[in-house]
Formats: structure tokens, sequence, C-alpha cells
């Protein structure tokens, strides 16, 4: 891959030995989203996995966009 940048080295690879915490997927108004966690109750957008066309031009879905949630209790399924 080639970088074609005017900003510093030290500025493009800023963070990237940081270990981050693991995406999640979560179901909000029937919307199967990847979200990245920033505090217990609400996270970031990554991308959408499983929605309708129409909800790709919400811009209330868009990627970056803060949600807040409720996160559920999982249970493991014998």
């Amino acid at each position: 891959m080639t970088l074609y940048t005017t900003m510093p080295l030290e500025v493009v690879l800023d963070g990237i030995n940081q270990e981050r915490e693991a995406d999640l997927e979560v179901e909000i108004n029937g919307i199967l989203m990847q979200v990245a966690p920033v505090d217990a109750s609400s996270a970031r957008i990554v991308r959408l996995l499983r929605c309708s066309l129409n909800d790709y031009l919400d811009p209330a879905y868009a990627p970056g966009q803060i949600i807040h949630y409720k996160p559920a209790l999982m249970t493991e399924r014998k």
C-alpha cells in the first residue's frame, strides 16, 4: 500500500500499536451494526451489517455517529 501525504509519519502512525476494545455487533431498531464501545452505554458506529437500503441514507446511522444503547446480559447457550 502506498500512502501519499504531507503529514509526518509519526502523526500517521500515532496509536498503531495501542490495543483497542473489540468491536461489538448490536441490533437497534431492526438494524444490525458493528460498533466500537465508547463507554458502558454508548458506542460509535463502525458499519451497518444488515439493514434496508434507505437506512444507509439516514445520517443518524452514518459511520462515526454515536449511539446510546442498553447492553443486554449475554447468556451461554447449551
